[in-house]
């Protein structure tokens, strides 16, 4: 009985998402108390597959696996070979294709968009948000024949990443071929992306409509910089044009697991926690001692941020001189 999970990986190295859902499952096996198992397909699996930190890693490579049916084959006979429970995978679009074809082949369920997944009283259990990120469910699976609990998909940035390494044990995964054939593989495009992607930074400074205007964001530009990090922001933030997009963190905006989140003048509604709540450590400041963040931060800081943060800083900047 193992946790198995599906690894993409681009141009040979395993992507962001994966990391973090490889790390998710550790936990995840730790609770359940059964070896962690990954798999790698596609071209170039054999390299990729001595960097994948799990117990066992199988792969499967050859440009038969560069397409979804050819890894739903691979799938199903890493899960049968593992003894796999349930199969945890990023919820990209080539692992959304590949959860469909494994969850028709295997008559199991699929639970997508998720944030978080336990092990209770021998079950898993998984979190999504909903209702426009205003609640978060709880969600299960109803096991079919063959053992295996069912598929969980994970938004991109909900866990941080694991740190890649020599896994247990690798070994070449034989594939029966089910006969089932698709469309050739035209090739991946990377798409040109702008300005800085903040689901990559170890640390963020978050920002919210507590900073009452654009012309206060040099603020948390500047402590942002002394700590090497980037500016985040909440979605009010960036409806009122203050700033641009790509820093939005939350429902409608990117989903971040930094080192170090510090939340200025953010209240933490669900819509933006749902976004950041995997961070390692959490610092609010905030005049409201009664605002939400407080709740789930590991520090906070009741005070006028116009006055803690310029303090913060100059503190950061001694320190580091």
């Amino acid at each position: 009985m193992s946790i198995l999970v599906y690894v993409e990986h681009h141009a040979g190295t395993i992507a962001p998402g994966s990391l973090g859902v490889l790390a998710a499952g550790r936990e995840l096996a730790t609770a359940a108390g059964v070896p962690l198992t990954a798999v790698v397909t596609g071209p170039g699996a054999d390299a990729v597959a001595d960097t994948v930190p799990a117990d066992t890693v199988y792969h499967a490579a050859g440009d038969r696996f560069q397409v979804a049916v050819g890894s739903v084959d691979a799938l199903v006979a890493a899960a049968e070979h593992a003894g796999a429970r349930i199969v945890l995978a990023v919820a990209s679009v080539n692992s959304a294709d590949i959860a469909g074809g494994l969850a028709g082949r295997l008559g199991i369920g699929v639970n997508t968009d998720l944030t978080g997944i336990g092990f209770e009283g021998g079950e898993f259990v998984c979190e999504r948000p909903s209702l426009d990120d205003t609640v978060v469910v709880r969600c299960g699976y109803n096991a079919g024949d063959s053992g295996l609990a069912g598929i969980a998909l994970f938004r991109a940035g909900s866990f941080a990443p694991a740190e890649t390494a020599a896994p247990g044990a690798v070994e070449a995964l034989e594939v029966p071929d089910s006969g089932r054939r698709s469309q050739e593989f035209g090739g991946i495009e990377q798409a040109e992306q702008t300005g800085v992607d903040i689901t990559k930074s170890d640390v963020l400074v978050g920002a919210g409509r507590g900073l009452g205007g654009p012309e206060h964001f040099e603020l948390v530009e500047g402590l942002a910089k002394t700590l090497g990090g980037e500016v985040a922001t909440t979605r009010a933030v960036v409806d009122a044009g203050w700033y641009e997009y790509s820093t939005q963190v939350g429902q409608t905006g990117k989903t971040v697991a930094p080192k170090l989140y510090i939340a200025v003048g953010i209240s933490g509604a669900i819509q933006h926690k749902i976004g950041m709540q995997s961070s390692g450590t959490i610092v609010a400041i905030n005049k409201d001692p009664h605002a939400p963040i407080f709740d789930f931060a590991d520090y906070g800081v009741v005070g006028d941020l116009f006055t803690v943060v310029p303090q913060l800083q100059q503190r950061l900047a001694e320190r580091k001189g």
